[in-house]
Parts: C-alpha cells; structure tokens; sequence
C-alpha cells in the first residue's frame, strides 16, 4: 500500500502565507475522495505529537522530529548531510515538500515540490541578504531534484521557466481557494467586537494582510493614507502580519508622514477573526512588488470588500476584473485608485458585485481534487 508524506511544517510553524496555504490545502484534501490504496503522513519538524491537532481523518497520521527547522536546514541544505526524510516518516511512495526546497530521499521514493513564488530572484532588494543567499542556493537544486513542481500561479510558472530553465511540462499550476468561512458578516455587534480585539479607532480603514517586509509595498500604502488624509478624509490603516525583515524604513515612512495615531500593526491576526476584520474595511489594499498568488484578494471579495492592487507578478492574473490594478511605484496611481473607492459609492458596489463572482470560481475543493491526481499520476509512474 503506497505511502505519501506531506510537510506539513509551515503550517504548524507559520500563521499566515504558507503555512495558512499548506492548513487549507490538506484540509481539503481530507474531504476528498482519496485513493483507498494510499496512506497519508504529516511531517512536521520541531514539534512533539501531543501538540499537534487530530488528523484531519483516519488516512492520514503525524511524522514528527524534535530538531526545528532551522536545524534540519543547516543538516539537509547547508551541511548536505544525505540523511533521508525516510528516516524521520518512515518508508515512502512519495514526499511533497510543500515549501521551496526538498530534502533528501531515498532514490526510488518520487518527490513533489511546491514552489511558492521567486520574488528573492525578481525583486532581489525586498529579501533579507541571508535568506536571499540560502533560497538562490538551494531552490534551484531542489527544482532540479523534483520529479515535479507546483506553482501557486501562472506567474510563478513563468518564472521557473525563465529564470530556471524548468521544462515547461514539469510544472502544473495549482491555483489556492477560498474557505467557506469568509463570508460577509453583516453583524454590528461582531465587526466591533473584532475592532476591540485588535484596537482599531472607529474609524473608516484600508486593510492589508502580510508579513510587515519591503515587498509588500507599506511603504508606498502609508504615503498614500497620509495623502488621503491631508485631503479631509478621516481613513486609518490596519495591516494584519507577522514581523519580518528590513522594516524599519516603514516604521520611519509612518513617522516621516505625521500618521502615527493612524496606521495599525496588529500582528498575526487569528484566522476566526479575518472574515469580521475584511468585512469592517473600507477596502483591502495589495500593492505588492510580487507575490506569488496573492490570496487576501479574494478572501476579501468573498467578504464583499472591494480590492485594490499591483499590476505585478500573480496579483492581476487573481484580481481579473474584480480589482482595481495599478503600478505599485506609483504612488500617484494608488493614492487615486484608493480615492476613487472612498468616494464612489457605485463603484465600490459594482467592483463588491464582480469580487463575489470571481472568488466563487477559487475553492479548496477543486485544488485538493487537482492534487489528488498528481499524486496518482506520480504514483502510476513510479519506476
């Protein structure tokens, strides 16, 4: 009976971005029809059993080992020590790295590699230089090892074949979903319930939601709040993500601008709370230099609040006709896209109106189902 292990560390390890991917995507994949023939493994690093949830059903099981991540990395990437994932999951038909970089593996066990995004290589100058020189050392080889490689985006495809030379063929786009649970919420009493939690003044606000980092453009958002407000509009700015790196030239735009009383880091926010927090927006804003899929967009369609964002990377190939598309460098063009929804009522409507239309057409559903086929078909071609 084969055996597939999936890593399922980035979603123990991370709130947001990947790991908020990685907990999606296996969630749905246990409410798929599954091969019965195929036992499932989660491997999760740094952890002990009796921290981790139930499995999401009986097919699947946990793998864990003690060692962090970060040691793994140093061991399996840095050193190159040839100990195989085997050794921690047991034997195996197939490991899915579901977060950049493989480890090793015993020759005959086929791999999968989920490649999220190439923005350490597209805009170089947003990643922190320690990260950026571990990524260009060790994607490329584990793209090169990978029997195959997901893609979050047509957009991430292109770039593994540009900047890669990765067979066209090796690689399938495997487009993210939207939970059932962001919805409207309509209720007074919950979205301010959602504003005490997280201290937000009662006021009108723009919402972002990533990691506080160069790449997704802060900088760039809080001169246009500042604008916005100098020209009579009482707006505020919530931004929902972890610390990351490089950051304190945005912590200076915000003091450099006078919006002190104005912008708000509210960190992690906890998944519970996303729908309430979009819900209370004005608008969600994703000027993002790069990203690999961009899935806030249609969290926040789903939600029904309209959305404005970069005419980079993934980010319009998600947004289709529901968004507001502007160059992220300029900040003439956001200031007055994020103008145009404070002040257009219709269309702030129609754009409400096309944004629940197009997140109906992402699920979870249909990525688990198009995942349990390449695992079939990498299983059926095992040699």
């Amino acid at each position: 009976m084969p055996t597939v292990a999936i890593d399922y560390t980035p979603a123990y390890e991370q709130g947001g971005g990947i790991g908020r991917y990685v907990r999606e995507l296996i969630a749905a994949l246990a409410q798929t029809d599954l091969d019965p023939e195929v036992n499932f493994r989660l491997f999760v690093t740094g952890a002990r059993r009796r921290d981790l949830p139930p499995v999401p059903n009986e097919r699947f099981v946990w793998r864990t080992a003690r060692l962090s991540p970060r040691w793994f990395a140093r061991i399996w990437h840095r050193a190159r020590v040839p100990i195989p994932v085997e050794a921690f999951t047991g034997p195996l038909a197939l490991y899915h790295a579901t977060d950049f970089v493989l480890p090793p593996t015993y020759p005959r066990t086929r791999t999968l590699l989920t490649v999220h995004d190439l923005s350490f290589v597209r805009v170089p100058e947003t990643a922190s230089p320690r990260l950026k020189a571990y990524l260009d050392a060790v994607v490329p080889r584990s793209v090169r090892r990978a029997d195959h490689v997901l893609a979050d985006s047509q957009a991430t495809k292109d770039d593994l074949i540009a900047l890669y030379d990765t067979p066209p063929d090796k690689i399938t786009v495997l487009l993210s979903g939207v939970d059932a649970r962001f919805r409207r919420i309509e209720d007074a009493a919950a979205r301010q319930a959602v504003r005490q939690t997280y201290q937000i003044p009662e006021r009108p606000y723009i919402f972002s939601v990533g990691t506080v980092q160069p790449r997704k453009n802060y900088a760039r958002l809080i001169q246009a709040l500042a604008r916005l407000r100098g020209e009579g509009h009482d707006l505020g700015l919530v931004i929902a993500g972890g610390r990351g790196w490089l950051e304190d030239p945005i912590y200076a735009v915000i003091r450099a601008e006078g919006v002190d009383d104005y912008v708000r880091f509210i960190g992690f926010a906890d998944d519970a709370d996303l729908p309430a927090l979009y819900s209370a927006a004005l608008c969600t804003a994703v000027p993002s230099l790069y990203e690999g899929f961009g899935l806030p967009l249609l969290e926040s369609m789903a939600c029904g609040t309209p959305v404005v964002t970069s005419d980079r990377s993934s980010l319009p190939e998600v947004a289709g006709d529901a968004g507001l598309i502007v160059d992220p460098t300029d900040l003439d063009a956001l200031t007055g896209a994020l103008r145009r929804l404070v002040t257009e009522a219709a269309l702030r409507d129609d754009l409400v109106r096309r944004g629940y239309a197009r997140a109906a057409t992402f699920t979870w559903e249909r990525s688990a189902h198009q995942l349990a086929a390449i695992y079939t078909k990498l299983l059926i071609n095992k040699s």
